[in-house]
């Protein structure tokens, strides 16, 4: 479950606004530098893609530039050629064939069919490319997901970035750079029809209205699509618990305590509630924009009208003929439609590159699990290893208190380790940091006598088998999910068996339909098998004997099994340690007879330390938890 708090202050920061004129040139370069480096980002990213994406875009917008004039005069030249033949009463049909005006339909016919192949054939590259952007950007946030510090999982604001740059990845780069390229063909088309009104004595000033009462609505699309952005990353934390509370309703490991508890109907109202809270900013937003457009809709479709009446007047007069009508209110609707579209696309594209830094902040998540020196060096493979822990501690980022307080012991070579202690008394914790999901706050860790900071995170990593309690389960088959354990070696099946024996796999794999081929979960495959949790913890330990690392890390393995499949774990596991060193953390305390060396950890304190036999002459907290699980396996035999 990702972790839900309060707001968080979005990643972007809107410039501060110019206290004097000598500040609005600052404010101007924040503002447009801001914007050309996302739109460049953005460009980089799909040209990255596929080099043709751009070209393709680019084609196009020159393309429905300059057609929409051209077609506006043909259509001219054949109205008023049909014009002049009517005023003359008619003409012969033979000069119907000499009057230019069919080589002119000809024309037209081919402008029209032009255009909708154009159209088809850009239609389906965008789709094509848009899926194209999609796979890309998805892979970026997959790598960077790889990389990513756990440390970052912990935190509501990562999950912030997480969700805002899924959410935006499958349109926005490809959605921003359409629309800036039809910016590009919005301005051809209106340079074009410019021309043609500023060409024609009296309509000059009527060009200059049409465009100057396109200024407010500018400003109106311009504050809203930044009113928009804002209230999208502050309203974050709904959309995350919308899609939580959605998800929970059908998740196949949650439907079954859903329907016995009754729970839908609460989580079906946790989720209104949200979005209610959602939905309530939204509105209003969406109402406030669209009132302030109608108005100017309004302003703008009366001043056409006006301006019709007066060109039709030109008509009736004889001034102007017919096709010259269709032409000037054309060229008028033209530009009134290019202004219109400019504003609503560089407003689209403002609003666009504001969203696209959901993405550039979460591919910028910067990772501090990283080697402290510039050369680190390789963990020695093949060999036993001391593990020392030197006054470690450790708070999870934003908490208040420390999880481990000033934490020392040393694990030799080939020695077993026991952790014992309560629920959340932070021996997974200790685990995450032996391993360097994590650093300490404070102290070091060591192995064999190096800090672990000095080693190659990936070959660090590899020296580690574990098993979580939370251990993966995973939508492929048996054999699949056992050579997850090690991909860099063959997976053979003498080695996957060996694993599945060692864990006590083998005996239920061999009664499933496909035997180690089977799918797992019914997911993806229709036949898929679902097996019991204690079967997917046993799939998990074979994983461990597959990886056949040089330490071995169990927390908690055997927690879904009964006593005496976990009998058979521990008496595998007793063989898989030979010369190993190994840690596990175990529910049942008898397990932990097995070890050379015992930790207690009490609230987040090393407590105890010794063997079993030692630790039980203490009679200290060992003690008390080993007697009361003991009395109670006896009285539940009697």
């Amino acid at each position: 479950m990702m972790p839900m708090r309060g707001r968080m202050q979005p990643n972007y920061q809107r410039p501060k606004p110019p206290e004097s004129l000598k500040d609005v040139p600052r404010y101007l370069s924040e503002l447009f530098g801001g914007f050309f480096k996302r739109f460049f980002y953005i460009l980089k990213l799909v040209w990255n893609t596929g080099h043709w994406i751009p070209i393709l875009l680019a084609f196009v917008a020159l393309f429905r530039g300059v057609t929409p004039v051209i077609g506006s005069l043909i259509s001219q030249r054949i109205l008023n050629g049909l014009q002049t033949a009517v005023a003359n009463g008619g003409l012969p049909e033979s000069a119907f064939w000499s009057s230019g005006i069919l080589y002119l339909l000809i024309a037209f016919f081919a402008y029209r069919l032009l255009i909708l192949i154009v159209n088809s054939v850009s239609g389906a590259l965008n789709r094509i490319a848009g899926e194209k952007v999609v796979v890309e950007v998805k892979r970026q946030i997959m790598e960077k997901s790889k990389e990513v510090d756990l440390a970052s999982f912990d935190n509501p604001v990562f999950y912030e970035k997480m969700e805002n740059a899924n959410r935006e990845a499958g349109h926005r780069p490809l959605h921003i750079l359409s629309e800036t390229l039809g910016v590009v063909s919005s301005v051809i088309e209106l340079i074009s029809f410019l021309v043609v009104l500023l060409s024609v004595p009296g309509l000059s000033w009527i060009t200059l209205v049409v465009m100057a009462v396109s200024v407010p609505s500018a400003i109106v699309n311009f504050t809203y699509r930044r009113k928009n952005f804002h209230y999208m990353r502050f309203s974050s934390k709904e959309r995350r618990q919308m899609n939580y509370f959605s998800g929970v309703l059908v998740d196949k490991d949650l439907v079954k305590e859903i329907r016995l508890y009754g729970l839908a109907d609460d989580f079906i109202a946790r989720f209104f509630s949200a979005f209610k809270a959602y939905y309530k900013g939204m509105r209003k937003l969406i109402v406030n924009e669209s009132a302030w457009h109608i108005l100017f809709a309004v302003i703008t479709g009366v001043t056409n009208l006006i301006f019709y009446i007066m060109i039709a007047k030109q008509v009736f007069t004889g001034e102007i003929q017919i096709g010259d009508y269709t032409l000037y209110t054309g060229a008028i609707t033209s530009v009134a439609t290019c202004v219109s579209t400019l504003i609503a696309s560089t407003g689209s594209i403002y609003e666009g590159t504001l969203f696209i830094d959901n993405l550039i902040a979460f591919l910028n998540e910067k990772q501090t699990i990283v080697p402290a020196l510039p050369n680190p060096q390789p963990v020695q493979r093949g060999i036993g290893h001391t593990v020392t822990f030197e006054n470690v501690s450790f708070r999870y980022p934003g908490a208040q208190k420390d999880v481990l307080k000033n934490i020392s012991f040393t694990i030799s070579e080939g020695e077993t380790l026991a952790l014992v202690g309560l629920n959340g008394a932070g021996k997974t914790t200790l685990i995450k940091l032996l391993t360097r999901l994590y650093d300490p706050t404070a102290g070091r860790i060591l192995l064999d006598g190096k800090d672990l900071r000095e080693y190659d995170v990936e070959s660090l990593y590899r020296t580690f088998g574990i098993i979580f309690q939370d251990f993966g389960r995973y939508a492929l088959n048996v054999r699949e999910n056992i050579a997850l354990g090690n991909l860099r070696k063959e997976s053979t099946q003498e080695a996957i068996e060996y694993a599945s024996s060692q864990s006590a796999v083998r005996d239920f794999v061999e009664k499933l339909p496909g035997g180690y081929d089977t799918p797992l979960m019914r997911i993806f495959e229709q036949n898929g098998t679902e097996l019991s949790v204690g079967q997917w913890q046993k799939l998990a330990i074979a994983r461990a004997f597959y990886a056949d690392s040089d330490i071995l890390i169990l927390d908690e393995p055997t927690a879904s099994l009964d006593a005496i499949a976990e009998q058979e774990i521990f008496s595998q596991f007793d063989k898989l340690r030979h010369n190993k060193t190994t840690v596990f953390v175990s529910h049942r305390l008898s397990s932990a007879t097995l070890a050379d060396k015992i930790l207690v950890i009490d609230n987040g304190c090393l407590r105890e330390m010794g063997n079993h036999q030692e630790l039980m002459d203490q009679q200290g907290e060992y003690y008390r938890l080993f007697t009361t699980q003991s009395k109670r396996y006896v009285e539940q035999t009697q």
